[in-house]
């Protein structure tokens, strides 16, 4: 699930009266939102209820969130289709890349490999990432 921007905790005082700061990465995604609009709605007072055009807003602003997250997962899953059909396209080709050890080598692309949710070029034994190559003939 996607992050909707990051949250920091502040700063507290040890037993020996020194200052620390500790900063943490959190997420909130829907399942939290609807959590904190249900906590929300369950302790308000009964005599003065929500005001409806913020009950709305609120339930446009989850509507929102689990539209975007949606989008972020289907954009990705696009991005990495993409990466691979263009890798795809170079079997076959000579190519010129650069080894590891910042040399460059040049070979014929045999195939590709998807390994730990990376893309890799295989050319001649050699598998490089495809910013590696350097040019195509």
């Amino acid at each position: 699930m996607s992050s909707i921007g990051p949250s920091t905790s502040g700063s507290g005082t040890s037993s020996t009266g020194t200052s620390t700061t500790q900063t943490k990465t959190q997420s909130l995604g829907k399942d939290d939102f609807l959590k904190l609009l249900v906590t929300q709605l369950s302790h308000q007072d009964p005599l003065k209820p929500m005001d409806d055009t913020q009950f709305m807003s609120q339930m446009a602003q989850f509507s929102t969130l689990e539209q975007m997250t949606n989008m972020s997962g289907e954009l990705e899953r696009l991005s990495f289709s993409g990466q691979v059909s263009q890798a795809v396209g170079l079997i076959g080709r000579a190519v010129t890349y650069e080894k590891r050890d910042g040399s460059t080598a040049q070979g014929t692309v045999q195939g590709i490999d998807i390994e730990d949710g990376k893309i890799l070029v295989a050319i001649d034994g050699d598998k490089v990432e495809p910013g590696q190559v350097r040019s195509v003939a």
